[in-house]
Parts: C-alpha cells; sequence; structure tokens
C-alpha cells in the first residue's frame, strides 16, 4: 500500500523517494476456531513534504487504495485502512496534523 501511494505522489510531483515516506504497519489478529487469524491492519504513513503539498497529498490518500494490488485482493477479507501525517519539512514532526481514511 505504501508503494502504490508513494507512486501516486510521485506521478504528481510530489517526492516519496530517499525515506521521505515511512511507514508503521499494525495487524490485529483474533482466534477462530483455535487458529489464529489477521482481522484488521492498519498502515500508518508519514511523509516529509511541504504544506503546499497537503491537498494534493490528501487527494491521493482518498482515492489511492482502489488502485493498489494488495488492497484490492485482501480488502474483502481483512479491514485494510490507512493513515497519513504530513511533516513539514521545516516543522516539529509532534506538530503535524494528521489524515486518516477508513
Amino acid at each position: 500500500m505504501m508503494g502504490t501511494f508513494g507512486g501516486a505522489l510521485e506521478a504528481r510531483h510530489i517526492d516519496a523517494s530517499g525515506g521521505r515516506l515511512v511507514a508503521d504497519v499494525t495487524g490485529e489478529v483474533e482466534k477462530e476456531e483455535g487458529v489464529l487469524v489477521i482481522r484488521r491492519i492498519h498502515v500508518a504513513m508519514k511523509l516529509a513534504a511541504p504544506e503546499s503539498a497537503r491537498e494534493t497529498v490528501e487527494r491521493v490518500h482518498g482515492m489511492y487504495a482502489m488502485r493498489c494490488p494488495l488492497y484490492r485482493t485482501l480488502h474483502k477479507a481483512i479491514q485494510l485502512t490507512s493513515s497519513y501525517e504530513l511533516v513539514d519539512q521545516g516543522q516539529n514532526a509532534q506538530q503535524a496534523r494528521t489524515g486518516r481514511s477508513d
């Protein structure tokens, strides 16, 4: 999912290379008849980019999932969500605002 998001950003001239786009992935597992089953996966991405890119990043985040092979393959079986945090290159990451898509 991060690769598709990054590629869509790059196509819109927002640099997501060189560690500017990173992600933490969290999975939630439940037991079903004694077997561990993955039920939910959340991809939390952080992008170092200028504030002027926010509108484009938000638009890309709202549409990229259905163009992602992983999402298209698994979304009917597992709840897949993602969020992004845009960190202005001149700001502290703790001050950045976030966007979320469920």
